[in-house]
């Protein structure tokens, strides 16, 4: 009896860990930190919409992950959406850079793509990047399609309706 309450702690002991690792990798491939706050610089940026995407979305350059969004609000003025991103503090981005808010794929999920510009001068902790994108809405682009293929579809049909062949007129009689 006292052999298997033994076997069954060190199982679950076992099954704790292996668990464990697998949340240590998953937290450390997904570019994520177990650790709050981290290094390097905050900006800020302000967008007309930022459909779909949430604190702790990637911020790329080129592709490449270099920090993420730590807070979203509405700027109760002007009601633009405020992001606040941290970025690698080994990263210059010059003034005169953009952000904006791009899909990963038709279903994937949203992320900041900064686009550097070509000043000498750099942005510093807790400036804004004052160039923006907004996200485009898949549904508006789908909506906008639908109803201009239903426009031409009927522009095309009131055309054929309107010109259609006269009938062809009698032959004359000969003398």
């Amino acid at each position: 009896m006292q052999g298997r309450n033994i076997a069954e702690i060190l199982t679950g002991a076992v099954v704790v860990l292996v668990a464990a690792a697998f949340l240590v990798f998953a937290i450390g491939q997904s570019g994520r930190s177990l650790v709050g706050g981290g290094g390097g610089i905050t900006l800020s940026a302000k967008f007309d919409r930022i459909d779909g995407l949430t604190p702790g979305a990637d911020v790329r350059i080129g592709g490449v992950k270099v920090g993420s969004v730590v807070e979203q609000h509405i700027d109760p003025r002007t009601y633009l959406a405020v992001l606040r991103l941290r970025v690698a503090s080994d990263i210059a981005i010059p003034d005169d850079s953009s952000a904006e808010i791009t899909s990963e794929s038709l279903l994937g999920g949203k992320y900041v793509a900064l686009v550097p510009g070509g000043s000498e001068t750099m942005l510093k902790d807790g400036q804004e990047v004052t160039i923006t994108q907004s996200a485009v809405s898949l549904e508006s682009l789908l909506g906008r399609f639908i109803f201009s293929v239903t426009e031409l579809t009927s522009n095309t049909a009131r055309q054929q309706e309107g010109e259609a062949p006269a009938p062809a007129p009698a032959p004359a009689a000969r003398p």
